[in-house]
């Protein structure tokens, strides 16, 4: 989209009525920075869609240009926006200008449910069905996120234990939590990346040498 300059006077007159006080303008809920990366699937409620005014009223044509802009906008920035351009506009969904201007004239028409929406210092198009699917896009990642992360938390963790075991530690260390997480969090400021049979003597050693073991029975009999 660099190529593309916006051009403020092929947007719709002030005497539109979809146009709001710009100091009524809500705030979108996602920041610009917000990336999706490989967020190649959308969810789409189909019954929604069936029943909606916009389905149900509008003309093929119409329909199509809608849907659309719907995927399109999960690839602009903010994710789930629209520029409130019509120059812009024609060129995303790759049809005339004046044929683009006619969709838009018509009662209901390709923007039907899409409102003003302030983007920092910028004014674009939001739609509540398109920005809730990108809110539960941004959740889904997070609770996947934080899933994965656990999981590699209790598989380093299961290692550690491993590799003390194999060291010759007791019992009383390796089932002692705090030790266990205290040495990890030390490889990790001191051992980063793929942890070595060394790396964990050298775990061991600090430990001993700090008193971190100094209650335990350190070594099995």
């Amino acid at each position: 989209m660099d190529d593309i300059r916006p051009d403020h006077t092929e947007r719709i007159p002030p005497s539109a009525p979809w146009l709001v006080d710009a100091g009524k303008v809500p705030d979108y809920p996602v920041n610009r920075d917000e990336r999706l990366e490989g967020h190649y699937f959308t969810k789409f409620w189909h019954d929604r869609w069936l029943n909606s005014q916009l389905h149900l009223t509008a003309t093929l044509e119409v329909q199509a240009c809608a849907l659309n802009l719907f995927f399109l906008a999960q690839k602009q920035t903010p994710v789930g926006t629209l520029p409130d351009n019509d120059t812009i506009l024609a060129k995303l969904l790759r049809i005339d200008f004046v044929l683009w201007r006619d969709l838009r004239d018509r009662q209901i028409n390709p923007l039907h449910g899409w409102s003003a929406c302030r983007c920092g210092e910028e004014l674009r198009l939001a739609h509540p069905v398109v920005t809730e699917v990108v809110l539960d896009a941004i959740a889904r990642r997070e609770v996947r996120e934080a899933s994965n992360s656990q999981k590699a938390v209790y598989q380093r963790l299961r290692r550690l234990r491993e590799a003390l075991d194999n060291l010759g530690c007791s019992r009383d260390v390796l089932g002692d939590d705090f030790l266990i997480e205290r040495l990890d969090e030390w490889l990790l400021q001191h051992c980063p990346g793929r942890r070595t049979h060394s790396a964990y003597g050298r775990a061991l050693q600090h430990a001993a040498a700090d008193g971190w073991l100094s209650k335990r029975g350190n070594l099995r009999n």
